[in-house]
């Protein structure tokens, strides 16, 4: 008798638990994010160079610059030798 008065006990939360309405999380005001494909279309791929003293290939925007040769960091481009020595 108690068994069958347990068994339905559990089939009633189950079915409470299934058929409950979910709440859904909406993100702060100001703070929504586009759909990565929306973001990955909206921005141009970047250009990537190679740096002149150890051939590691980075954004272009993140170079250091001597003239026309480019860097990845200031110690490559501090410790490359100079064009004219």
């Amino acid at each position: 008798m108690f068994g069958r008065f347990l068994v339905w006990i559990v089939v009633a939360l189950l079915a409470w638990w299934i058929l409950r309405p979910r709440r859904r999380v909406t993100p702060p005001q100001g703070t929504a994010r586009e759909p990565a494909a929306a973001a990955g279309a909206a921005s141009a791929p970047e250009t990537m160079v190679d740096c002149a003293a150890c051939g590691l290939h980075f954004p272009a925007s993140e170079a250091v610059r001597d003239g026309a040769r480019v860097f990845c960091c200031t110690a490559h481009r501090d410790a490359a030798p100079r064009d004219g020595e």
